[in-house]
Parts: structure tokens; sequence; C-alpha cells
């Protein structure tokens, strides 16, 4: 038996492919690099093609979503005022509980930034900021944050982010919402469902946690190499190093380092990661020999959160705000098949009298 279900072919899907050997991620036959090319919004409508409407454009994806971050802003009320008190990963719990059954793809993926920016404005003390629907999902989301338009360059880094993360293939939520849907919940439940395995720190949870190690590393009063050294004696792992799927480089940590560097080539914490990364690539190379266990996609997402002003609080959350559209497509096309998912399990208990 597949550990794990390590191995098995649970669904077909004309979504996402994700070749953790050879480093390849394509969605619907392009390559991230060509997605980030295009645009979030217009990486949305390639994938919601066919299973949200037909002959999807960028341009019309932006009207869905800014019509649905404004009839978001208008629910804020239903669970604003107590999710505030929560911490922002369980507050954006109650934010996809709060969606209502019959809502549209759009106004589902749409709810997110606009309810993520109220919590982190609601934080600081600060009324939410409605949001302008002729804006990216990005820009928008930024100026919702800020009350005014989000500094140069931290739009399209953001865009970049969001499209970069946006799918790989039959990951834990992504397989939580197809499994949900396929009892003919509704759409809704399945992007919730999916929320809540994406919170774990071996899935979206782990942005902000590759930040603390960093932050560790640093405040350890000790040599780079004398602490990664002692981590691993422990037993530690260390977040932002290693993957289920990639045994070599994963390719969106390129993307990630290439809008972080667009963005701030000098930005010191940068030049820090760096060393901690060859440290620890070595270290664990040393310990495990020809298993090459390289930075993964954690570390770098952390550093451009981070350098676009986000709090780390809210990294998850905006994790899930970006992979929300590939919940979404891969429930709906799941929804296509008609059949409930329902696995054997191998009986290991005891056996009756």
């Amino acid at each position: 038996m597949a550990n794990g279900l390590e191995g098995v072919i649970a669904a077909e899907t004309v979504l996402s492919h994700a070749d953790g050997e050879r480093g390849i991620i394509w969605v619907r036959g392009h390559t991230i690099p060509d997605l980030v090319a295009q645009g979030f919004e217009a990486a949305v409508a390639l994938m919601w093609e066919g299973f949200a409407g037909e002959d999807l454009t960028r341009t019309g994806m932006i009207d869905a979503l800014g019509a649905g971050r404004t009839l978001a802003f208008s629910r804020l009320g239903d669970w604003l005022p107590t999710a505030t008190r929560r911490e922002p990963l369980e507050a954006t719990r109650l934010l996809l509980a709060a969606v209502p059954d019959e809502s549209t793809p759009a106004q589902i993926a749409a709810a997110l930034p606009v309810g993520i920016a109220a919590l982190i404005r609601s934080r600081d003390g600060k009324s939410p900021v409605a949001p302008d629907p002729s804006l990216t999902t990005a820009a928008d989301f930024l100026r919702m944050i800020a009350g005014v338009a989000g500094k140069e360059g931290f739009a399209q880094a953001l865009d970049a982010y969001m499209t970069t993360v946006i799918d790989n293939g039959l990951s834990a939520s992504t397989f939580a919402a197809r499994v949900i849907i396929s009892t003919r919940a509704s759409l809704a439940s399945a992007v919730l469902g999916a929320y809540g395995a994406f919170t774990g720190a071996l899935h979206g949870g782990a942005p902000g946690l590759a930040l603390d190690l960093l932050d560790e590393i640093a405040n350890s009063g000790e040599d780079v190499d004398a602490t990664i050294e002692r981590k691993l004696a422990a037993g530690e792992r260390l977040m932002g190093f290693g993957h289920r799927v990639f045994r070599v480089r994963d390719p969106r940590a390129d993307m990630l380092r290439a809008a972080l560097l667009r963005l701030d080539p000098d930005r010191p914490r940068l030049a820090f990661a760096q060393r901690v990364e060859r440290a620890a690539v070595a270290r664990l190379e040393r310990r495990k020999p020809g298993r090459r266990l390289e930075a993964n996609i954690e570390m770098d997402a952390a550093l451009l959160l981070d350098a676009i002003a986000l709090p780390r609080g809210a990294f998850t959350p905006v994790f899930a705000m970006a992979r929300a559209p590939a919940w979404i497509a891969h429930a709906l096309e799941q929804r296509r098949s008609g059949r409930m998912i329902r696995p054997a399990s191998a009986y290991v208990g005891p056996v009756p009298a």
C-alpha cells in the first residue's frame, strides 16, 4: 500500500501537471513563466475556461472579479466583527464559511482579497476600504490594505507571486476540494475545505515559518553553519527546504526570486537568505548523500511577501487567495464526473473473537 497515497493516480485532469523529477509545472499546457507574463487574471481565465464559462479573457476576468469584490465588501458585516478577534489564519476560515452556497466562482475567489485586506486593517484599528472593481486583484488588494495605491512595483510583484503559485497538481488542498465537491456539496464548501487542508505547516502554512527560520538563525548569535548543524542534529526540520514532489529545485522558486530581484535587488534579507540556503543545502547533502534537498518555494515566497510589506500572519491567507481559483477549477472538473470519491482502506485492527 502506498504510504500517503504516494504515486496513486486519483484523478484525470486537464488543469495542471507537476513533474518533480524534472522540475516542471504546466497549467493547461502553459509554463509558469508564460502565465506570469500574461498576469493573474489571464491565468484564472485559462483555468476556468470551459468550467466557469466560455471564451474567457483577462479583461472579462478583471471585470468579473471586480464585481465579486464589490459584492464581498457589502457582506463584510456578516463575519468581520467576529473574525477581527481571531488570528488571520483562523479569521480567514470564518471569512470563507460566510460565503453563501449559491456564490459563483468569481464571487468565491473575490471574497478572499476583500476579506483579508479588511482583516489586516481591522487588526490595526482601521475601517475597511471599498474595492475598485476596475483594478487587477493584486493592485486592488494592496490598495484596500493601504488605503491608497500601492508603492511602485508592489502590485507587479504580488501579481507575479499569485500567478506563480496558482496551481501545483493534485496537492492535499486540491484533493480535498475534489473529495468535497464529489459528494455534491456546494462549491463554496469545497473551497472552505480546501483552505482547511491548506493551513497545515506541511502545506500552505509554511511561508511564514520559513521567515521565522531566517530570523532565528540571524538572532542566534551563532555562525550560520553551526546553527543549521545544531538544528539538524536535534532532528528539527528546516522550513523552506525539501518538497514532497520536487526532487530538484522547485521551478517556481526561481520565478519568485526573479520578481524579488526586480523589486529590490539590494535587499539585505535576500542576501542573508541566499547564504542560509547555500549552507543548508550543503549540510543536507552531507547528511543524505545522493539526495539533494533544495530550497523550496516557501523561502522565496516569504521574502517576496515580506518585501511588499504584508504582515507575516497574513502570508498563508494571501497564498490561499492565489490558490483559490485552482481549487475552484479542480472542483468544477471533478463535479463533471458525477462520481463520489470513496477509496477503500485496509483494516489492520483486532479481529472479533
